[in-house]
């Protein structure tokens, strides 16, 4: 037994300081779409598998898919009985639950039915332990309500006017992690939501349509401030929370300028690097400046 503690120290040893110190793995809950449908996103299943895949390449955090709610809870998962079934060995049933992960990747649709515990037990998660909320595109369709949700996240859904198109775009935060791939202008073909019940005041706005290159008499428009906010990040209580409505199509996903975005966001999120998520108010007058 020596012999084999000897060895695994020498290999330890040989591999440096940084391997010593190497954090564990950080672990994602990702869930995509559920039962109760408005819309079926073609896009969600090659979502999930492409989150995955960034933390499995990366070798910084594991992803649980799931196409349910049930692991949005503090409390020990147990069947109808209400006991804990054991397996043919003996050992509790293993199930994971909000305090095995650091952060939600959420593609969700609808009004997910969540228990009043559950949904305590999530904003929680956020607010009082510090964690993480990356929501991706129908995000802000859920929970319309659950006021505390659209609280959280930062707004709701109100129409796409322009449907999928060539959608202009201004970088706003070029200094933010998960915005760094991005120049401070360019295009990104999507379906790109408007936002209701949304603040510059509570949120820092990272990306926008360039308003000035859009039509802005289509009837489906309804902001009438012409501030079309497509990515935003947060702090809610100790968490960390980021948005963006990109998504929509497989090809987003498959975009290494949108992959880079959702897995610097999702680092964010797990607290893993630092980003200015501080509010600020709209300023028109740096949206031509060239960045060097």
């Amino acid at each position: 037994m020596k012999y084999f503690f000897h060895i695994a120290l020498f290999f330890a040893t040989i591999a440096g300081p940084a391997a010593l110190a190497q954090p564990p793995k950080k672990t994602l809950l990702a869930i995509g779409d559920v039962h109760r449908k408005i819309y079926q996103h073609d896009a969600v299943s090659h979502a999930l598998a492409t989150i995955e895949r960034l933390g499995y390449e990366s070798g910084i955090y594991d992803t649980y898919i799931r196409t349910d709610i049930q692991l949005i809870t503090k409390r020990p998962i147990k069947f109808a009985e209400n006991v804990a079934v054991p397996d043919t060995k003996g050992n509790v049933a293993n199930y994971k639950t909000l305090n095995d992960f650091d952060a939600i990747f959420f593609y969700g649709i609808g009004e997910l039915e969540l228990t009043d515990q559950q949904k305590a037990d999530l904003i929680s998660f956020i607010k009082d332990d510090g964690k993480g909320l990356i929501g991706a595109h129908t995000a802000i369709t859920s929970f319309y309500t659950w006021p505390e949700w659209g609280e959280m996240v930062g707004g709701y859904f109100d129409d796409h006017p322009w449907l999928i198109f060539d959608a202009p775009i201004i970088n706003e935060a070029p200094d933010f992690p998960a915005m760094k791939g991005f120049p401070h202008e360019f295009t990104a073909r999507d379906e790109i939501y408007q936002v209701k019940n949304f603040s510059r005041d509570k949120v820092r706005v990272l990306a926008r349509l360039d308003e000035s290159k859009i039509d802005l008499n289509n009837p489906r428009v309804h902001r009438t401030d012409n501030d079309f906010p497509l990515a935003w990040a947060r702090r809610y209580g100790k968490g960390r929370v980021f948005y963006s409505c990109f998504g929509h199509t497989k090809e987003s996903w498959d975009d290494p300028r949108m992959q880079k975005m959702w897995f610097e966001a999702i680092q964010w999120a797990m607290g893993l690097i630092p980003g200015d998520a501080q509010p600020r108010p709209k300023d028109s007058s740096q949206d031509r400046v060239t960045v060097r």
